[in-house]
């Protein structure tokens, strides 16, 4: 079966996963697989999601708990960061990309805090493709993060009186769609389909209010290998299955037609 172009996802999501073990492999520094990654495999799979027509991309490039790693190693995947902010990041701008984060980036250092937010502000009106990293992203560290979001817009749309900042906080259920406004997601759908790079078969706590109906494929390929006809499968295995949404077959009818229009 070939990949058709009349029934793309929307949306794809991958957990970049395998680069120590390909640097393992290939007798290299642990850095090696990410430096790969960061300066060629990242750059080829814009570009090409970009060419198929895909509207959204997201990258998990670093996990919450990717801190209890080597100092060193984590030390020069922050030069890798600063690298791709500085000689990266405004090529994509220039080819039209949108570029978001996800995660609880205070974590990192004040300079690369400084250079994302300056990336996502001058790209905030492209259009061609949004593409989204994942840094320092978690999915209970996002669900507590939005919990608490919602807790303090209650407080502050009321007065500052006690006894209305304990009403605040209990008299109105949250919705689902309220709940989601307060994500790092809010304004990007949920994802089609989402690939796991590197052979483990988990999610790993990667999205998991977002990915209730997604598509999962997992790949033995390690990141650093993981090129255009690697994706390619990927999209043409989720093109064989039905996603019902808990529905029947008449809803693959409608997310064909979405495509078209």
């Amino acid at each position: 079966m070939r990949l058709s172009k009349a029934v793309l996802p929307q949306h794809v999501a991958i957990i970049m996963d395998g680069n120590r073990r390909w640097a393992a492999e290939h007798k290299l520094a642990a850095v090696a697989g990410h430096k790969k990654v960061v300066e060629e495999v990242v750059e080829r799979l814009i570009d090409h999601v970009g060419h198929l027509g895909i509207p959204y991309l997201t990258l998990w490039a670093w996990n919450v708990n990717n801190w209890q790693r080597p100092k060193v190693e984590i030390a020069a995947i922050m030069q890798l960061f600063r690298w791709a902010l500085k000689n990266r990041a405004e090529r994509f701008i220039v080819k039209g990309a949108r570029l978001r984060v996800i995660g609880d980036t205070s974590k990192f250092p004040k300079d690369i805090q400084q250079g994302l937010r300056e990336m996502m502000e001058k790209s905030a009106g492209n259009t061609k493709i949004t593409v989204t990293y994942g840094l320092n992203y978690g999915g209970h560290d996002e669900i507590v993060r939005a919990v608490n979001k919602i807790l303090e817009s209650r407080i502050t749309n009321h007065e500052s009186r006690e006894e209305d900042k304990l009403q605040a906080t209990s008299y109105k259920k949250v919705t689902s769609e309220e709940f989601s406004l307060f994500l790092d997601t809010s304004g990007t759908p949920d994802p089609d389909v989402i690939i796991r790079t590197g052979g483990d078969q988990r999610l790993s706590g990667f999205l998991p209010w977002q990915s209730e109906h997604s598509e999962l494929y997992f790949t033995d390929t390690l990141m650093p290998d993981f090129d255009e006809g690697e994706f390619d499968k990927a999209l043409v295995d989720y093109q064989k299955r039905q996603r019902r949404y808990g529905g029947g077959a008449f809803l693959d009818y409608q997310v064909k037609k979405r495509r078209k229009t």
